[in-house]
Order: structure tokens, then C-alpha cells, then sequence
């Protein structure tokens, strides 16, 4: 019944976003242009598909050229709080922006439009990155980038809420290019069939392949380790984000023995007694370290500086994007992107 129920609620949610696209590819909803190009990361699946380190990425790409750029973000459930200096800090996918890309302001708003011209007429922005930008179509986009998880690339198939597609796979023909992330972690013969399904909607779109690539340990006390220090070690891992079995695999392929797992809902908020708790059962399990991701750090940290939690270091494994296969072509479909709009704002 729950099942029947599920699918029915799809078919209207299938309707009302066909409509709502219908309105937009007709130009019957008009979309803002910003003087800039704007660059948008999303999805079609809910949940983590390796985003944010595609933004960092484009972000480090951008200062390359010397393009001074802005994050849009919506900050979803990115609640802020005081950090020990008595400055505002932010948490989730805002706060991971800011540690990597320092020099880049990060525009919390779920306006994009209202976002977009606070960071060209406030910071000066001569680029903007879309953070989850694919279903928010009213800021008109110079280059659209899918990413698509290879470990579930269509989230089984179905709608919200029945599965996990924001919209049909059929969207994928107004994207300008698909980034396909964690393909290191399933087959080439599954990765040949996940292109050829794209391709089958999309025959002309460019496909990246890319892998999440571990490159240090950081510790509370700030130290810094190498990813192989984890090999052979006793390990509780735990972490709140789209996709946990793929952070729980990355750990094993790096040599961990993991004691231990706990997976929270995605932008998960802790509390002092869910540290507490992380504690005591890694304790229990002969746990020589407490791991989590980047992401899930940023909304710890405060509470592990409050209070002395145990013996045993916690640390989070920061991982960075590497583009194993098409990065000569997405370099060039970013730089055409740029071109018009960059050119035209210098004269």
C-alpha cells in the first residue's frame, strides 16, 4: 500500500515538473541573464553525487585564470554558529566551500537571482558557480554540469518520492555536459552501460569520468596525516551524507578496519549527546580513530572543542575531485562558456 501510495504521489509530482519545465523551454517563465557567465553544478538524482568537490574544483579552475569568481548556494540546512573566536561560521556545503576556496565568497541564498546580483554588485563577482543549480532554472546558465553518480546513477529508476529522480532522466537533453564521479568504485562494463543509457537520451553529450581521490587525515589538533596512515588501523567511521557506502568503501580500499559504522540522514544536524554517543560505541569497539567526512566536520567541530569526549582522536578524511578521463574537453567547454561573457565585461 505504502508502495502504491508512493507512486501515485510521483505522477503528479511527474506532472507538475513536466509543466513547470514545458513553461521554461517555451520561455513562457523568463529567465534572468547576468552580465557574467554562470556556471551551474547539479543533479537529476536526490542526494550526494559528489558536488561540492566539483564546485572547489571549478572554483581552483577559475583562479587559475585569475577570474575572480562567487559560489551560489542555497545553503540547505546550512544553519550557522559561533565559533570560538565569536565569529559566525557556517556548516555543511558552505562551510567546505569557504575551507577550500577562502578567497571565494559563498552567497547563501535560495533566490538565486537575488544571490547572483549580490555577488556581481557587492564582491565584484566576474563568474558565478551554481551549486545545485540544474532545477533552478530562473538564472539563466552560460554551461550546465550534471554529475552523476556511478554507484546509483538514476536513483532506481523513479520519481520522488517513490525513488530518488528530481526530475526524469529525459532532462538530462538540456544539460551541456555530465561529470560522472565515483567511477573508480563500480565496472568498466557498468560505466560503458551508464554511458550508453546517457547517450540513448542525449546522443551529442560529453561524458567526464572522475573519482573522489582521499589526500590527507586532519585531527582535531590539526594534524595532518597522509590517507595510508589508515592502513591496517582500527577505524569507527560515521557520517551524514547522500551516499555513506561509498564513504565507508573509500575507507576500506585505503586499508581500514572498520569496528564500527553509523550513517546519519544526509545534512544531518549533531548534537553533543550524538558525539557522546559516537564515543562510547567506538570505545567499546577497539576503535584507534574516529573518522567522518569533511562535510559532517564542519558541523562537529564546535562540539568537540566544548568537551573532552574520550581518548580516542577524531578526524575527518579530506578528499579532493580528480578527472580521470575528459578533462582536456571539459576545460574547453568551460573556457568556451567564459569567453563571451568574460570579453565583453573587460571592454
Amino acid at each position: 500500500m505504502l508502495r502504491l501510495l508512493l507512486s501515485v504521489v510521483s505522477v503528479f509530482y511527474w506532472i507538475a515538473v513536466g509543466i513547470r519545465n514545458l513553461l521554461f523551454d517555451q520561455k513562457i517563465i523568463k529567465q534572468h541573464k547576468e552580465d557574467v557567465p554562470v556556471l551551474s553544478v547539479g543533479n537529476i538524482t536526490a542526494g550526494g553525487t559528489g558536488k561540492t568537490p566539483l564546485v572547489i574544483w571549478l572554483c581552483n579552475l577559475l583562479k587559475e585564470k585569475n577570474i575572480r569568481c562567487a559560489v551560489l548556494t542555497r545553503g540547505y540546512k546550512a544553519e550557522n554558529f559561533e565559533s570560538l573566536d565569536g565569529q559566525q561560521a557556517f556548516m555543511d556545503e558552505p562551510a567546505v566551500f569557504e575551507q577550500n576556496c577562502p578567497d571565494v565568497p559563498v552567497i547563501i541564498q535560495a533566490d538565486r537571482i537575488a544571490g547572483a546580483i549580490l555577488a556581481v554588485d557587492t564582491y565584484s563577482a566576474k563568474a558565478l558557480i551554481m551549486d545545485d543549480g540544474f532545477q533552478h532554472r530562473k538564472l539563466y546558465r552560460d554551461l550546465d554540469i550534471i554529475t552523476i553518480d556511478a554507484m546509483d546513477p538514476f536513483g532506481s529508476g523513479k520519481l520522488l518520492p517513490a525513488g530518488l529522480l528530481r526530475e526524469p532522466a529525459g532532462s538530462l537533453r538540456r544539460a551541456d555536459i555530465v561529470v560522472m564521479t565515483r567511477c573508480d568504485k563500480v565496472s568498466k562494463e557498468n560505466l560503458e552501460a551508464i554511458a550508453a543509457e546517457i547517450w540513448q537520451i542525449n546522443p551529442d553529450l560529453p561524458i567526464v569520468k572522475s573519482i573522489h581521490q582521499p589526500v590527507s587525515i586532519i585531527y582535531s589538533n590539526t594534524k595532518i596525516a597522509p590517507p595510508d596512515e589508515l592502513n591496517g588501523k582500527n577505524v569507527f567511521a560515521f557520517c551524514g551524507i547522500g551516499n555513506p557506502n561509498a564513504f565507508f568503501e573509500t575507507l576500506k580500499v585505503l586499508g581500514a578496519n572498520l569496528t564500527g559504522c553509523r550513517s546519519f540522514n544526509d545534512h544531518y544536524h549533531y548534537v553533543a549527546e550524538d558525539i557522546n554517543k559516537i564515543a562510547q560505541t567506538a570505545s567499546k569497539s577497539d576503535a584507534k580513530m574516529i573518522l567522518t567526512t569533511e562535510k559532517d566536520w564542519t558541523k562537529i567541530q564546535s562540539l568537540l572543542a566544548a568537551q573532552n569526549l574520550s581518548e580516542i582522536p577524531f578526524a575527518f578524511l579530506k578528499i579532493d575531485m580528480k578527472i580521470i578521463d575528459g578533462e582536456e574537453k571539459f576545460r574547453r567547454l568551460i573556457e568556451n562558456a567564459l569567453a563571451s561573457k568574460i570579453i565583453r565585461s573587460i571592454k
